[in-house]
């Protein structure tokens, strides 16, 4: 999952800039400044990291500036930092709904993907995790103590700070029905809970979805007691009938359109005859419509273009705008 600050824009061909816009001081000090040490912690802010490792699509440019903290303070310490500078700021989780621009990303890119943690409270049956976590891991850890409610999450390629911003959900269930509360980092630095109900969850959409808050870490309710063997075996059958339906075998980022009210995306896609339909090394999935596929050497531009293709396609033959699910960041070039 990712949140950013800054919405993505679409360049013109006559205004788009073929970098990153550079802050003063990267400016003034990329020559000789790579990495810098954040005041009274180990974490080290790296410059010009290259994001692709760090989607799902294994696509998108660098950042200008990136850190990983693996402790609040120095996340923290990361927000301060930025602020300080006067930088852009945007939240990576792992990556699993994101499009980012072959531009990359200006300002600061904070990645949760560290922060992690799990305390699982017998007396309460509830489960605290760190935004960092990933879903599936969670599944099975609470599996192998035959702890129920979380079967479905298995096959979710996303971390629990994005399922909570996202609304994730599976096999009819989603992060709605299980969450207690969640921790949020705000942005003067102090931290607060809100429950379901306060993040105004709707079809995979929350309150936090275009604010500058963070998640830090979230609690779920869930029922011990059970036998290991079966929560396992229910959680292995949700994660096999995810695979039957859906390709894995290549780089992608999920469902890349939301399924309007009265039809499936993917059914949509397919009706209007875009199954394999290829631009560059971006290809709509066979297995599944709403899928696409980095086949090899895909750009971002090539998935973005190909996404804006389907969009025109089915509204031509369907009078529907597919909505993206996944989210597109920085700068595209517009067709």
């Amino acid at each position: 999952m990712t949140l950013s600050y800054n919405p993505p824009k679409v360049a013109s061909s006559d205004t788009a800039s073929l970098q990153p816009k550079v802050s003063k001081l990267q400016r003034s000090t990329i020559a000789d400044m790579q990495q810098i040490r954040l005041p009274g912690t180990d974490c080290l802010i790296k410059a010009n990291v290259s994001l692709s490792a760090f989607t799902s699509f294994r696509v998108g440019g660098p950042a200008e500036w990136y850190v990983a903290p693996q402790h609040l303070e120095e996340l923290q310490a990361s927000f301060e930092w930025a602020y300080c500078q006067r930088l852009p700021v945007t939240l990576l989780g792992a990556g699993s709904n994101l499009l980012i621009s072959d531009r990359g990303l200006p300002g600061l890119v904070i990645s949760t993907r560290r922060l992690r943690h799990l305390e699982f409270n017998a007396d309460l049956g509830q489960v605290t995790v760190g935004a960092g976590e990933p879903i599936p891991r969670l599944a099975w850890q609470a599996a192998d103590r035959g702890w129920q409610g979380l079967e479905w999450s298995v096959g979710i390629p996303g971390t629990v700070g994005g399922a909570v911003v996202m609304n994730a959900g599976a096999h009819n269930s989603c992060t709605a029905d299980y969450l207690v509360n969640a921790q949020i980092l705000l942005p003067n630095g102090t931290t607060k809970l809100l429950t379901p109900a306060e993040l105004n969850y709707q079809y995979r959409t929350s309150l936090l979805q275009g604010k500058d808050w963070l998640v830090t870490q979230a609690t779920f309710q869930m029922q011990p007691g059970a036998d290991p063997a079966k929560v396992t075996a229910d959680t292995s059958h949700h994660l096999n009938q995810r695979r039957a339906t859906q390709p894995y075998h290549l780089p992608s980022c999920g469902s890349v359109f939301r399924n309007p009210d009265a039809y499936k995306a993917g059914w949509l896609i397919e009706q209007a005859g875009l199954k394999g339909h290829q631009i560059g090394g971006a290809q709509i999935a066979q297995r599944h419509a709403n899928f696409i596929l980095n086949c090899g050497g895909a750009t971002a531009t090539d998935i973005f273009q190909l996404i804006r293709h389907v969009q025109q396609q089915v509204e031509k033959h369907w009078a529907l705008r597919l909505e993206p699910e996944v989210k597109i960041l920085g700068e595209f070039q517009a067709a």
